[in-house]
């Protein structure tokens, strides 16, 4: 039988002929590669697995209920690592919801608006909210002589 590369190492092996399309090799770190690889697309596709997997978790950790104190007692570092990460998560939402109110597009979001663009300009122009674009539309301001 012909060599094969495994799909995670990229060694070549000989794949087992009772094994149907085989594309990992036996090493431990090979096939738990292929497991995670499986358990990911498993989790994507299979909301009874999802919900199986989640409850299952859920119970594990009730049993355990010291567990994450433990941990963090355990891994300083981990904890410290967390924390300044949490704070860089922290600063995108609150910079997220400072957006100013007309600035955030709404279903009637065609109100008029302070812009950096001078309105006398002739031409065509879209109308666009800054974050979402349900009701973008374009619009031709004309110039009008006085006379």
């Amino acid at each position: 039988m012909d060599k094969i590369p495994c799909s995670h190492c990229g060694i070549y092996f000989i794949p087992d002929p009772r094994q149907k399309n085989q594309r990992y090799c036996s090493e431990k770190k090979c096939q738990q590669a292929r497991k995670s690889s499986w358990q990911q697309i498993k989790m994507k596709s299979d909301p009874v697995y999802r919900a199986n997997q989640k409850q299952s978790q859920a119970d594990w950790l009730s049993n355990r209920s010291n567990y994450w104190k433990q941990y963090r007692a355990a891994h300083p570092e981990q904890t410290a690592r967390n924390r300044a990460l949490q704070k860089v998560r922290n600063q995108r939402l609150r910079g997220r919801s400072a957006v100013r109110m007309d600035g955030i597009a709404k279903m009637d979001a065609s109100y008029p608006v302070k812009s950096s663009v001078k309105s006398y300009l002739p031409g065509s122009f879209w109308l666009v909210p800054s974050i979402a674009k349900m009701d973008a539309i374009k619009v031709y301001l004309h110039m009008i002589p006085d006379i």
